[in-house]
């Protein structure tokens, strides 16, 4: 038995398995802490199998996988998830980079400090520059700090489910530094949007949020090979989503300096680094 490679997720193991038994090559799923190992019993057919990997790792969602579980997948196949909660947490972990957890986490801890009683030391220490007296451009980190904090539970739920899911695919798929680039750019220049707009007084990780959008959203149209990408609709539904934020349909006030400069972050990185990509 040889072993070709791991995948995070059972079903995306389960999609490549059913792809390589068209290919005629048996390979089986074994449940590890880390994720689903596949191994493959004919060493002969091994080196095929590895290779094949490869090319899955890169776009998994290309239309012969699709195909490759209605003709080879079986009703009857069944992977051992372990107990539902502990596959819950190995997927959210597995699923994205330490990046993307690091920022997830800070962003809850502002929030569970904010409304434990903590909410004016939290305000004044991370707001930008202005919303409280002497605060000036010497505290350099007022600048990025106003992405850490969120005014709502449904704001932070939104943020937050976004961010994870792309920003742990930029992640995992192309590394880190693509990704702290948009974090730290896209949660301060659009800041600077936000203020000439609406003055001090903001917060969220919004700005991030559509910058991530805009970047996996241009990735996917430009280096589909890089493995990321998410499909035109999320990408109408979230700048219909801008849109409604310049009226009064939405009912909270909405930072759309922050996104519109979050988005044109985004989609200026991606633009970059998917020209980068195509010229190796």
């Amino acid at each position: 038995m040889i072993e070709i490679g791991q995948l995070p997720h059972a079903r995306a193991a389960q999609a490549f398995i059913d792809y390589l038994k068209g290919l005629d090559i048996e390979c089986v799923p074994v449940v590890t802490e880390h994720g689903v190992s596949l191994v493959v019993n004919d060493e002969a057919k091994a080196e095929q199998a590895r290779y094949e990997f490869e090319q899955f790792k890169q776009n998994p969602y290309q239309k012969k996988y699709l195909e490759a579980s209605w003709d080879n997948g079986s009703t009857q196949t069944k992977l051992d998830y372990g107990s539902s909660s502990l596959g819950l947490i190995q997927q959210f972990i597995t699923g994205a980079g330490p990046l993307t957890l690091v920022t997830f986490f800070v962003c809850v801890a502002v929030f569970a400090a904010m409304n434990l009683g903590f909410s004016n030391q939290v305000f004044s220490q991370l707001s930008f520059f202005g919303a409280i007296p002497n605060s000036d451009f010497s505290q350099i980190w007022r600048i990025f700090t106003p992405s850490l904090m969120h005014f709502s539970a449904m704001h932070l739920l939104f943020n937050l489910l976004w961010w994870w899911y792309l920003g742990g695919k930029i992640e995992t798929k192309l590394g880190t530094r693509p990704l702290i680039i948009l974090l730290l750019v896209a949660g301060s220049l659009p800041s600077l949007v936000q203020y000439m707009m609406t003055g001090p007084n903001f917060g969220g990780l919004s700005g991030v949020v559509y910058a991530v959008v805009g970047y996996t959203w241009i990735m996917g149209q430009r280096a589909p090979e890089s493995g990321i990408g998410i499909p035109n609709s999320y990408m109408t539904f979230m700048l219909i989503w801008l849109v409604l934020g310049f009226t009064d349909l939405l009912g909270m006030p909405i930072a759309n300096g922050a996104h519109i400069g979050g988005l044109l972050v985004g989609l200026a990185q991606g633009a970059f680094d998917s020209k980068r990509k195509s010229s190796y």
